[in-house]
């Protein structure tokens, strides 16, 4: 297909400051715009990692992107389901510094993220993900971690993020065996806040959380693809 025949793209590249840094990657992502200028390589140079994305059913701008260079990473499902009311307490811990080593190793589970070689380093993902659990400890980003110990001080955890007034998200829930309690305990993280819906996002290929999560009252809302360049 030659370039004519595609559909021009209207987007500018925003600078990812915090990527960047931790990364050591000069990173931009892709926002699209219809008021925007039209897409070339003068706005995609100055970067060494650019992000882009986008709708699953959007293969204009898939055959777009890919024209640019583009290259697809990942696809990812969004799913929500309805909080409820009466939601019982599995019992987790709130997560405080003492439990952040056994967390941040505990995040390694999330090696083949879109954070993965050959677009990143090897072992960024993990790194990645161990910050993130980290910082949710901490109060940043997500909100609070819920630890679940059972017989190890470590058996699965779920960072929570509330949104607005009624809805809140998941962003990370490990725990083999244990996603059952882990959700269980999301939606009463919810309920005490007066929420009513919560949302989670999780990679095409991950059929196990995608199965947990259907099994949890949740339905599929949407579905995109990463691209890098």
């Amino acid at each position: 297909m030659s370039r004519s025949a595609l559909a021009v793209i209207r987007a500018s590249v925003e600078p990812l400051a915090w990527e960047s840094e931790f990364f050591g990657l000069a990173s931009g992502i892709v926002r699209f715009s219809d008021s925007a200028p039209a897409l070339d390589m003068t706005q995609l140079q100055p970067y060494e990692r650019v992000q882009a994305k986008i709708a699953a059913q959007d293969t204009a701008l898939l055959d777009g992107l890919q024209a640019l260079g583009f290259r697809l990473v990942e696809g990812e499902v969004e799913l929500s389901l309805a909080v409820g009311t009466h939601n019982i307490s599995p019992g987790l811990d709130v997560a405080d510094s003492a439990d952040i080593p056994g967390l941040r190793a505990a995040a390694g589970v999330f090696s083949q993220s879109r954070f993965r070689a050959p677009w990143y380093r090897a072992g960024e993902s993990e790194r990645f993900y161990a910050q993130w659990v980290e910082n949710a400890v901490r109060g940043s980003f997500d909100h609070q971690c819920l630890v679940l110990r059972d017989s190890t001080p470590c058996a699965g955890f779920v960072t929570l993020r509330q949104l607005n007034e009624q809805e809140g998200r998941i962003g990370l829930l490990a725990g083999r065996g244990a996603g059952a309690l882990l959700m269980q305990a999301a939606r009463h993280w919810c309920e005490t806040r007066g929420l009513s819906r919560l949302w989670v996002t999780t990679q095409v290929s991950n059929r196990a959380a995608l199965r947990r999560y259907i099994a949890s009252g949740a339905t599929i809302e949407r579905s995109a693809y990463w691209l890098y360049r």
